[in-house]
């Protein structure tokens, strides 16, 4: 009985072997490349890593990832035999990526230990910029460094200036004028005329375009976007537009400490509503409760909504101190899909917090027919 039971265990633990060794088996013939020092202008990168299965069953990839800045171009899609090589290409672009590198590849396969870890590394020698890099935006043969000048922050009694270089890669001379231009913007360029590139040159005339902001003719609140025309010798183009953006603010640097004591206060019983889910098509309305907790008269100038809301002004704009009142919003789903997270700002005189965000958050579902 004894000699029957070690036979037995004996193969038991055959059995167990033999299994143990019939599975696949990763062996890398490296897991890292180094490139080395490369330049940018050289282009994209290629690294090839090949693998032989040792294991005694097929070998399949079931998953390749990259890391960011670096893609998973190919890799062997068919079944590798026991004995046999198969391999994983990793590309790096170098493209405005300057200095070192260190990426890595996750391979996912139906061995044992299912997860093999590549890496790429090497350092990117940056190209020397030239024009196009410093003058990105391109009307015809007119190059400018931005096509939207920002202000960000205004005052509503402030006027501000900024300018934006400009460049003629043409080699013929360019005139510049400009159409579309509102009572609150003025806009120049000097030279008028930016002569034509010569011969020998990388590029024509340079010049710079002045634009002046005028907030209290403006007579707005809050994000406002202008675009002017761009009139290249005579020839309008609707693609040739400059956008200029601003938010304009209310100004209570010269209000005293009394006076700040005295002033409005907007508060809101709540500042984000949860619609929870609805089918694509439907409405959701919810009012926005708040109060003036100030001393003196809450002056609501301007109630904004994001794309897919509505948001009616509240019965009066001048609110009392003490007084209640609110702000209806409607969600339209229609067209919508998925999470959705859209805004109203709405802007008083409240000197703590002139402008305040409500959010209206929630889950459209696609209806199916």
């Amino acid at each position: 009985m004894k000699r029957i039971g070690l036979l037995f265990t004996g193969i038991i633990l055959a059995i167990f072997v033999i299994a143990q060794t019939q599975e696949p088996a990763i062996s890398w013939d490296e897991t890292v490349h180094n490139f080395g020092t490369f330049k940018e202008e050289a282009g994209p990168q290629l690294a090839t890593f090949t693998f032989t299965n040792t294991g005694n069953t097929p070998l399949y990839i079931t998953n390749v990832r990259a890391s960011c800045g670096c893609t998973a171009t190919d890799y062997t899609k068919e079944p590798v035999k026991p004995g046999e090589k198969g391999f994983v290409k990793a590309t790096y672009n170098p493209k405005n990526r300057p200095g070192k590198f260190n990426k890595s590849v996750t391979v996912t396969t139906n061995t044992e230990n299912p997860t093999s870890l590549l890496r790429i590394e090497g350092e990117v020698t940056p190209r020397e910029k030239g024009i196009e890099d410093y003058y990105p935006k391109e009307f015809g043969e007119l190059r400018l460094k931005t096509s939207h000048l920002a202000f960000n922050k205004v005052y509503n009694n402030q006027t501000v200036t900024d300018t934006l270089g400009v460049i003629n890669m043409g080699a013929e001379p360019i005139t510049l004028t400009f159409e579309d231009v509102p009572e609150h913007i003025k806009i120049s360029v000097s030279p008028a005329v930016l002569d034509g590139k010569k011969a020998d040159a990388k590029h024509g005339g340079m010049g710079v375009i002045t634009v002046t902001y005028d907030a209290s003719k403006k007579k707005d609140w809050g994000f406002i976007m202008d675009r002017i025309s761009v009139v290249i010798n005579g020839v309008k183009d609707n693609k040739n537009r400059i956008s200029i953006s601003a938010t304009i603010e209310e100004d209570f640097s010269h209000l005293s400490e009394e006076e700040l004591a005295k002033a409005p206060k907007i508060e809101f019983e709540n500042i984000e509503f949860d619609f929870g889910t609805m089918k694509q098509g439907e409405k959701s309305t919810h009012n926005f409760e708040f109060v003036n907790t100030g001393k003196s008269d809450l002056v609501i100038r301007k109630i904004k909504a994001s794309c897919g809301c509505t948001a009616t002004n509240p019965e009066k704009m001048v609110i009392k101190p003490g007084e209640k009142s609110h702000i209806t919003v409607t969600f339209n789903s229609a067209g919508k899909r998925g999470r959705q997270n859209k805004t109203i700002t709405v802007i008083t005189n409240d000197p703590q917090q002139s402008s305040v965000v409500l959010k209206v958050v929630g889950n459209v579902e696609e209806t199916t027919n």
